[in-house]
């Protein structure tokens, strides 16, 4: 496959690591969009929100679980983020989570 989160997942590519656990990893963005910019992926392949099922939920529970305690850890307010599709400007096919922090951020989105 030719993920390049899978390849972080797999070791073959390196990632600053903030957290990670059998079903998931966060590491910082190596194109930061804020201050502090973390991607929280699950270990399994899903490509999106779209492709979420009774037979994956775990791993995205288990993200909606520790991103909290990521970003208490840190100090800071937050925002989080998942783009779906190309014109939602998803540029890696792999759910993924944006969390942004470490400024006051702008209400701007688009």
């Amino acid at each position: 496959m030719d993920c390049i989160f899978c390849k972080i997942i797999a070791g073959e590519l390196p990632s600053k690591k903030v957290y990670e656990d059998e079903k998931i990893l966060a590491f910082y963005d190596i194109n930061p969009a804020a201050p502090v910019h973390i991607i929280v992926v699950p270990k399994l392949h899903i490509e999106s929100l779209n492709g979420v099922n009774p037979e994956n939920i775990d791993y995205i529970s288990q993200i909606c679980l520790k991103i909290p305690e990521i970003a208490k850890e840190l100090k800071w307010g937050y925002r989080v983020v998942t783009n779906i599709g190309a014109d939602g400007r998803q540029s890696v096919n792999h759910l993924h989570f944006h969390v942004l922090g470490g400024k006051k951020l702008s209400i701007d989105l688009g």
